[in-house]
């Protein structure tokens, strides 16, 4: 008889931050109920993954699933996958840190469940071939990847049915591709047809293994999965039981059964790369992004992507930190945090576990990159990645540098060739970069743990065409989640940050703006400046200072601006100091400072600006409108931070929400990012050095 050894694993899943309801939903819809009617075919064996941050959630509120877990795994029918415990890109992390996230998930599955997990799920499925040795280093002894990456070395289909071995600098481990076809049949298609398919696959040396491995979220969670999956459909159950009623030529095992039966099929190299859709989306232009949508869908028209479709290949993972600067904020801020942790260990302190554990939190992977599951755009996700950066920032300030000095340092923090200058207290943190006009790209309020400059730069999206070119009335449609999206496609021209300069026309309007509208008269905000620093332990100053021309009458006007960023020991707040002089003939114009503020809700009410003296009509951060004051505050009551700015005289203070459409499971959403907050002056300036002074404090609210 012609039989075929089936795998079926699923992989489960909740990044940091998520909303508590999500878990609960998820656990409702599709972890619980799968493992409920699983508990009823002890004969069919599976493979099961739960990321260590959906553990924990388990744990402290339905334990009791705990115990179920375990009993299944006694009965002998089930396999326990290991993995990062916070579900990293493991490519992209240290290896000190790859293998202590995966032994800490190890280690996790062996107490609650005892079992020794040997098997790894890679996150995204994202392959780089450096990592088989920590991955060997952890012991890990296979993974699960799409048969999208063997086709990349080459491979085909027939080639495919059973596992490989690979090799890094002589540490190996092994490599089981799951299949595509598995993939959109389960549990979408009638059960039928994923037996007719093994049935092809099936043969008389009984050799052959196919994979299934997938998202469990798709089995209840996802949009419409659920009546189907569990309800009117029992697509589950039916499934379950076609597989018993055909376990005579139908063989179900685990990875590591296989790997004790079978002989890897060869050894095998792989290229960099993830599933297909992951690279698609990680081209970091929009045109890339678009050409290759056109391409695929050429191939299709001339009936040839089938044949051809493992030539046709998008981007590269890492390239989602040069499409997005705040990716690349964040990933090269675990690395310094996690680099300096290391090297104070390497110098004998005592780095306390839990602050290793928050350094290994901030490097969970969905808040990284984007695409119809990635959480970039999300506001939610990113916010616990700093928390928990600055967390272990706080713990590790406590131990080299207790005293509570200002440091100062120039660096090139995020990799692009030129320099940042690093400010920090025990207070504050202050990230610069004078390669554009001298912004304040990151600023952490350590006592809230919240970095303020965590926004979004509005930027074009390959699929914002598509909201573009619906028909007259399509909003209605269910992917769309608000009418009128196509108003909102505002793009910004520079990445946004804090104490940028602009020198605009005097009729510039709020609506201007907000719509990324205004006409610049100059290019300070995207230039470089040159810089200095200077101080003691207990103060530092970084003067950025550029001559550039301003557009006004017709007539480009040179223009010298320095601008002195002090910051002081002790003090939650710091100060910049102008000086604008004109040097050939004066001129007038409106000199405007923006700020930027993420804290997180636009329209709730414990969210809200402020104005000494002034109610304003609305006061909610996603509001838009202009004041005349030399104060303006914004509270967040949830964080417990009151962000206050202070200008030497009184100004026109424009404010608007920095808003984004992004692209999710659930269709196309706006999303508040930040509140931005232009002092406008009106300037006359000569050859005398114009003096304007900013204080921007913080406290408790």
């Amino acid at each position: 008889m012609k039989t075929i050894n089936l795998i079926l694993g699923t992989h489960n899943h909740q990044p940091v931050g998520n909303f508590d309801f999500v878990f609960e939903d998820s656990y409702n819809r599709s972890y619980k109920p799968f493992l409920d009617v699983y508990e009823n075919f002890p004969d069919i064996k599976i493979v099961q993954h739960y990321t260590g941050i959906l553990y924990e959630w388990i744990l402290k509120n339905r334990p009791e699933f705990f115990e179920e877990l375990k009993k299944l795994v006694e009965r002998g029918s089930m396999e326990m996958m290991s993995g990062g415990f916070y579900e990293p890109i493991l490519a992209v992390i240290p290896d000190e840190d790859k293998t202590g996230q995966i032994q800490k998930l190890t280690k996790f599955i062996k107490k609650h469940f005892d079992y020794d997990a040997k098997g790894l799920w890679l996150a995204e499925r994202i392959w780089e071939q450096h990592l088989v040795k920590p991955l060997h280093q952890a012991g890990i002894e296979y993974v699960v990847l799409d048969d999208t990456h063997f086709k990349y070395a080459g491979l085909t289909d027939e080639q495919l049915l059973g596992y490989y071995i690979t090799e890094e600098q002589g540490f190996t481990t092994h490599l089981f591709p799951i299949s595509k076809q598995l993939r959109y049949t389960i549990p979408f298609q009638d059960v039928a047809v994923t037996l007719d398919y093994l049935r092809e696959l099936a043969t008389e040396e009984g050799d052959r293994i196919v994979v299934f491995a997938d998202d469990g979220e798709k089995f209840g969670a996802w949009p419409g999965t659920y009546e189907h999956v569990y309800g009117k459909n029992q697509w589950l159950e039916k499934f379950f039981q076609a597989l018993r009623d055909n376990s005579d030529w139908i063989r179900t095992m685990t990875f590591k059964e296989a790997v004790e039966k079978f002989e890897p099929l060869g050894r095998i190299y792989l290229t960099n790369s993830s599933y297909a859709e992951m690279m698609h989306w990680a081209l970091p232009s929009k045109k890339a992004y678009r050409a290759y949508e056109d391409f695929e869908q050429k191939l299709k028209d001339a009936h040839l992507y089938n044949e051809y479709e493992y030539f046709v290949r998008g981007g590269f993972w890492r390239n989602f930190m040069v499409k997005y600067p705040e990716s690349n904020q964040m990933h090269k801020r675990m690395l310094e945090i996690s680099t300096r942790a290391r090297d104070l260990q390497e110098k004998g302190k005592k780095v306390k576990p839990e602050t290793i554990d928050k350094i290994w939190e901030a490097q969970c992977n969905c808040p990284y990159w984007h695409g119809v599951f990635g959480g970039t755009y999300l506001p939610n996700l990113r916010h616990p990645i700093f928390t928990a950066l600055i967390e272990a920032d706080v713990a590790l300030d406590k131990i080299d540098n207790k005293d509570g000095n200002v440091g100062v340092v120039t660096t090139d923090f995020d990799k692009d060739g030129k320099p940042e200058i690093i400010l920090k207290s025990n207070e504050l943190s202050l990230y610069l970069k004078p390669s554009e006009g001298g912004k304040l790209i990151e600023l952490d309020y350590k006592r809230a743990r919240k970095n303020i400059l965590d926004i979004f730069t509005r930027q074009e999206e390959g699929y914002h065409n598509k909201i573009r070119s619906e028909p007259d009335g399509a909003m209605s449609l269910p992917h769309f989640k608000e009418a009128g999206l196509e108003t909102h496609l505002n793009y910004d021209r520079y990445r946004r940050g804090s104490f940028i300069e602009h020198f605009l026309p005097m009729e510039t309007s709020v609506e201007e703006l907000y719509h990324g509208a205004q006409r610049e008269l100059s290019d300070f905000h995207l230039t470089p400046f040159a810089f200095k620093t200077k101080g003691t332990k207990a103060k530092q100053k970084v003067t950025f200072t550029k001559t550039g021309n301003v557009h006004v009458e017709g007539a480009n006007l040179p223009v010298e601006l320095t601008k002195a960023i002090t910051l002081e020991q002790g003090k939650s707040e710091f100060q910049v100091q102008y000086e604008l002089k004109a040097l050939e003939k004066s001129l007038k114009v409106m000199f405007a400072v923006e700020n930027c503020y993420g804290l997180l809700a636009g329209d709730a009410p414990d969210r809200y600006y402020y104005v000494p003296g002034i109610e304003l009509e609305d006061a909610k951060l996603r509001s838009m409108g202009e004041v005349r004051s030399a104060v303006i505050g914004l509270k967040d009551e949830w964080l417990n931070i009151d962000a206050r700015l202070e200008a030497s005289q009184e100004a026109r203070i424009v404010r608007y929400p920095i808003e984004t459409i992004s692209l999710s499971e659930a269709g196309f959403e706006r999303v508040y990012q930040a509140s931005a907050v232009f002092f406008c002056f009106e300037l006359t300036l000569t050859e005398k050095p114009l003096k304007l002074n900013f204080t921007q404090s913080f406290k408790g609210v």
